[in-house]
């Protein structure tokens, strides 16, 4: 098992999906904002991921509803000047979405306890530009899959994202084993967080330098 913190994008040089994907993998499973994260993060994928006509979020997957966000081209195709993605709630959106014919490749979003708040449901009619992102996806949680080809500057950012995210979420948890034996571990590494005035991961990290 390693012991070292993540290698880590400096945040001021990392793109907007991405930084949106890692901050969540940060974020305490309590704050208050959680929702317009998970919401930020669709916008971001339908706006910035060629290929993709929906970004969704589904946080229920049993009732089917979704928060779903409109790629750019359609969002200009609806008369909006901007082309960015606009958020809308669209319950049965999944169900929907198959019978247009639309592809989809998810991915789980976590918080800071390592649990999957959400999947990042992406739709879109192109077949390659979807299998691409797919393998992109599968290679963010599996390094030794090969590298994904033909994906797009957007694609790449989500990739990137989801892959750090990943070590956040393993750097965190190894934090939590190593307390695990006395008493409610992500209790008390929230704790500490909070008053050392530092993020979830920072605090893993100098719990695990120790």
């Amino acid at each position: 098992m390693t012991t070292s913190p993540p290698t880590r994008t400096p945040t001021s040089t990392r793109q907007p999906l991405a930084e949106a994907v890692v901050a969540l993998a940060e974020t305490p499973d309590d704050m208050p904002d959680l929702d317009v994260r998970l919401q930020g993060i669709a916008e971001l994928a339908a706006a910035r991921i060629g290929g993709v006509d929906y970004a969704a979020i589904c946080a229920r997957p049993d009732d089917g509803s979704c928060t779903v966000a409109v790629g750019g081209e359609l969002v200009s195709d609806l008369g909006e000047e901007d082309g960015s993605a606009k958020t809308i709630s669209w319950p049965h959106f999944r169900e929907e979405a198959a019978g247009m014919g639309l592809r989809v490749v998810s991915a789980p979003l976590t918080t800071g306890s390592g649990a999957a708040v959400a999947t990042l449901d992406l739709y879109g009619s192109d077949p390659a530009a979807m299998e691409s992102l797919a393998g992109g996806i599968a290679a963010a949680y599996d390094p030794e899959l090969p590298l994904a080809e033909d994906l797009d500057a957007g694609g790449e950012e989500l990739v990137n994202g989801l892959a750090e995210a990943q070590c956040v979420r393993e750097t965190i948890q190894l934090a939590l084993t190593l307390m695990e034996e006395d008493g409610d571990a992500y209790a008390r590494l929230r704790l500490a967080a909070a008053e050392q005035g530092v993020s979830l991961l920072t605090a893993a990290t100098r719990l695990i330098a120790r």
